[in-house]
């Protein structure tokens, strides 16, 4: 194909970040250079279109309320496929939409580590925390082919940079020991999203991740490793994934994984999720439809569900004597940020 000319795409998205309970109004404008649409024939990839582009930045900035003001996202769209995905609006802004294309239509900046190692050594940068995750999955499918996980931690350790990883790829093993050689000189956590470990709900709702299991032993091996690393019991589905017991299995496992905090999360209905999520409801579970559309009459389901939902893990981390916190994001400052406050301490 001929490649397309510098278009900018200008994304304007009212987005919930998966790890924090406030309101984002997420402003991207992002400026890519089509080069290439490639498909790969293999079981794993069948179906899949991997639209390959140069990025012009790769660092985003995030407007205030937010525990962190810098983000980045390597790729567009998600081979993870979870019916309930808060960014699959993202997609329309390109031009694909929000369902069968955001799955199938991955937008991969393949000189993302090269930008990003531009960016990190330019005067203006601060040494900002950099969250990774908080679009798509950084560790999905297409990663184990493009590998730019690699290269962009590299560039964030070369600088020292502190940063966070939020994902339900178990790909980020691979990169144990540049995670580790990172945690030894920066400020690093990771968190896995596990919203249930019931084996029939994870397969109707997430078809195209790693098991439950396999996310909570990736969560216990970085934690060995000396990489932080907690768990989202996220999204909580009513009617399928809070039913006795349910979200207390996941706590359980979360502690015996050595997490660093469990923090659940109902589940939202943003515009552009709602149109995606309830036809397939109406598919699949029948009987929650009227639930469901009585729950969200908004974005968020009432305060009083999510207020119940954190007593129910509040009262199990009780139970089993291991307070490890349940809300885990804390924003991150620069190493000039925390040095006044430091010498403060030492006079």
């Amino acid at each position: 194909m001929v490649p397309r000319s510098l278009v900018p795409y200008t994304c304007a998205a009212d987005l919930r970040h998966p790890n924090v309970c406030s309101r984002v109004h997420l402003e991207m404008t992002e400026q890519m250079f089509e080069l290439a649409r490639r498909t790969f024939d293999t079981p794993e990839f069948r179906g899949i279109t991997c639209i390959e582009v140069e990025a012009r930045s790769v660092i985003n900035k995030v407007p205030g309320g937010m525990p962190f003001d810098r983000t980045i996202n390597p790729y567009r769209g998600c081979t993870h496929a979870c019916v309930y995905c808060f960014a699959r609006p993202t997609h329309t802004y390109l031009d694909m939409d929000a369902g069968r294309d955001f799955e199938t239509k991955i937008v991969v900046k393949v000189n993302a580590p090269e930008v990003l190692a531009r960016e990190l050594a330019s005067r203006r940068w601060k040494g900002e925390h950099i969250a990774m995750g908080t679009g798509t999955d950084p560790y999905q499918r297409v990663e184990g082919r493009y590998r730019l996980m690699r290269g962009i931690l590299s560039a964030l350790i070369a600088r020292r940079n502190p940063f966070s990883i939020l994902t339900k790829g178990t790909l980020i093993l691979r990169d144990i020991d540049l995670l580790t050689e990172a945690a030894s000189v920066a400020t690093i956590s990771a968190a896995f999203s596990i919203g249930t470990m019931d084996e029939d709900v994870w397969r109707k709702t997430e078809p195209g991740t790693p098991s439950p299991r396999a996310r909570m032993d990736a969560v216990r091996s970085l934690n060995e490793a000396g990489i932080p690393t907690g768990v989202l019991i996220a999204p909580v589905l009513p009617g399928i994934s809070d039913g006795p017991g349910q979200v207390e299995r996941v706590v359980e496992a979360a502690v015996a994984a050595g997490a660093t905090h469990a923090s659940p999360i109902l589940l939202h209905l943003r515009p552009g999720v709602r149109e995606e999520f309830l036809p397939w409801l109406e598919a699949n579970r029948p009987d929650l439809v009227a639930r469901y559309r009585s729950l969200y009459r908004s974005a968020y389901a009432p305060a009083a569900g999510r207020g119940k939902l954190s007593r129910r893990v509040e009262k199990t981390l009780t139970g089993i004597g291991h307070p490890i916190p349940v809300s885990g994001f804390h924003p991150m400052r620069t190493t000039a940020e925390r040095q006044p406050e430091e010498q403060l301490r030492l006079c």
